[in-house]
């Protein structure tokens, strides 16, 4: 089952310039393609500026070594087709 995504229909006064710039930046043809991946693109960038704020601010008692570690069970897997 898919997602269901609510579509606006929005009219905008976009330069044609700037349009045309993005379009050529981004490589698409399409107004509607560049427009959709700019607005992804800013909120994307603005998520992860907001995740940057709150680097520091909390703290993780993690053993890095230790959690690397993966436990041992028994022999080793055989590998192709006639192991």
């Amino acid at each position: 089952m898919g997602r269901s995504v609510r579509r606006v229909c929005t009219t905008l006064d976009i330069p044609d310039e700037l349009m045309e710039e993005a379009q050529r930046l981004l490589g698409f043809k399409s107004k509607i393609h560049t427009v959709l991946v700019s607005l992804r693109e800013s909120v994307r960038r603005h998520r992860v500026k907001e995740m940057m704020g709150l680097l520091g601010a909390i703290e993780l008692d993690v053993d890095v070594p230790r959690s690397r570690r993966r436990p041992r069970t028994g022999q080793p897997r055989p590998r192709g087709r006639n192991a």
